[in-house]
């Protein structure tokens, strides 16, 4: 094993025993802690250093009520419970900030024009990043609550109109209950779903 592997606890509040949370504590999140969230997760990897992702901290009882019209019947009451939601799109003219990323080569001119490769590279990394920000979430002592179940056309209109951006997911953040929620679910095995060649 190596010397830079983190301690047990912190594996299991990252993974192990971190949960899909329903039920929310009525406490804030900080903006403080929003930011951290940002700044850890953004050291996350992706190609060419692409960043894509963008997010949107939808916490007023406005931006709530601009939500719920958008979200699944079953996912309405639990995300106007929680203290934030964040919107997790991805940028389609991310190539656009790639100069100032990527800058010791012209990476930018490898998507211009190449709508195919801007979409499978933009939801790719966006959709990591958007992994990335869970466990930083839950690194700093946040519980998440991520879901499909929105009318993603929807929530482009109402909070991306007039922006190059799209919505992937959507992600419940705070301190989560045992409210609603469901008994662990089993994972694949190593030999289920794992081959070594």
């Amino acid at each position: 094993m190596s010397d830079k592997m983190i301690n047990d606890q912190a594996l299991d509040i990252i993974f192990r025993e971190a949960r899909t949370h329903n039920g929310w504590e009525e406490r804030k999140v900080t903006t403080t802690l929003m930011q951290a969230v940002y700044d850890l997760m953004k050291w996350g990897a992706t190609s060419a250093n692409c960043s894509p992702a963008r997010f949107i901290f939808v916490t007023s009882d406005e931006g709530k009520a601009r939500l719920k019209p958008h979200l699944a019947a079953g996912n309405a009451e639990k995300t106007m419970k929680a203290p934030c939601c964040v919107i997790i799109g991805h940028d389609m003219a991310f190539y656009e900030k790639l100069p100032q990323l990527f800058p010791h080569t012209d990476a930018k001119s490898w998507f211009v024009g190449n709508d195919e490769l801007i979409e499978t590279t933009a939801f790719r990394n966006g959709t990591l990043q958007g992994a990335y920000f869970m466990i930083a979430a839950r690194a700093l002592g946040l519980d998440c609550g991520p879901m499909s179940g929105f009318d993603n056309a929807g929530i482009d209109e109402e909070f991306f109109k007039g922006t190059s951006v799209k919505s992937n997911f959507i992600c419940n953040i705070g301190y989560g209950t045992d409210e609603n929620l469901f008994p662990r679910s089993p994972r694949l095995s190593f030999d289920e779903a794992c081959q070594i060649v």
